[in-house]
């Protein structure tokens, strides 16, 4: 991409001086990326510019930013839950910027997409894609034992449930191809009985509230994921959104490998290549 197409641009959050990139097009949707943890906004292994290169390239402008207290950014990093200014704030740079746009899709993954899926109401973008949503709250996951937080007991409990649908799965065990003392210790945390956390069910009560078009993108095999997965299918009413889910075999969190990166760029395009309406189909 020449570097006419990619430019750096600043905003004011609070007194504090943010980065953005902005890749331009001439189309009238465009991309909104919201990075995830404390990722710079360039994504991890430079995932989220390539992804927004390969926007770009099919005509439609992409917006990055890093927000307060990340990257090249000013100010004191809050956590994604106190991201609701620098969200709103970008998309009205995004608007200034371009102002060909008609509709804007906010990207995010991981705490990205939860950070959008509570604070939608900010700035309010025209449509959601959302990978693998965080709903595991550290927290309350630390406080109930000294082992490392992650993977959640929702987690394991749905990777065991896809082991036991797999005949290659049982082969293993019969053939001694199985830790039995790591299968033991899985077993014991998956049977913990917890109940959904406080973020998962402020997840819940947020998604709920959302009217705008909503395409989640899940890996399968991504432990972030499924613990969202869990959540979803077993406290929120799906006959009630204006929503699609499309999934992929994977295991990778961040779309990183060829074939989920390429999944990814397929359902961002594919995400821009209508206008959000009020009426998309559950798949």
């Amino acid at each position: 991409m020449g570097s006419d197409m990619r430019r750096t641009l600043s905003f004011s959050v609070d007194s504090a001086i943010c980065a953005a990139t902005l890749d331009v097009a001439a189309g009238s949707h465009g991309l909104l990326i919201i990075s995830g943890g404390n990722e710079i906004r360039c994504g991890a292994h430079r995932g989220m510019a390539r992804l927004a290169a390969r926007v770009a390239e099919a005509g439609h402008p992409v917006l990055r930013f890093d927000r307060r207290g990340v990257g090249d950014s000013e100010g004191e990093n809050l956590g994604f839950e106190h991201s609701a200014e620098d969200i709103a704030a970008a998309i009205e740079l995004f608007r200034r910027e371009c102002p060909q746009l008609t509709h804007i899709t906010a990207f995010g993954n991981c705490d990205a997409a939860t950070a959008l899926i509570l604070h939608h109401h900010k700035g309010k973008p025209d449509a959601l894609l959302l990978a693998n949503p965080w709903t595991i709250d550290m927290a309350v996951e630390a406080s109930e034992s000294d082992a490392p937080a992650l993977p959640s007991a929702e987690a394991i409990r749905a990777r065991y449930a896809k082991k036991l649908r797999d005949p290659r799965e049982w082969l293993r065990l019969m053939r001694g191809g199985v830790d039995l003392g790591k299968l033991w210790r899985g077993v014991r945390a998956a049977s913990a009985s917890r109940t959904p956390s406080p973020l998962a069910e402020r997840v819940r009560q947020a998604i709920e509230r959302i009217d705008a078009p909503v395409t989640i993108l899940i890996a399968e095999r991504d432990a972030t994921a499924m613990a969202f997965m869990t959540h979803w299918t077993t406290t929120i009413d799906t006959d009630r959104y204006n929503f699609r889910m499309q999934s992929i075999d994977s295991t990778s969190h961040s779309f990183a490998d060829g074939e989920a990166r390429a999944w990814l760029e397929a359902r961002a395009l594919e995400a821009l290549s209508t206008s959000p309406q009020n009426d998309v189909s559950e798949l």
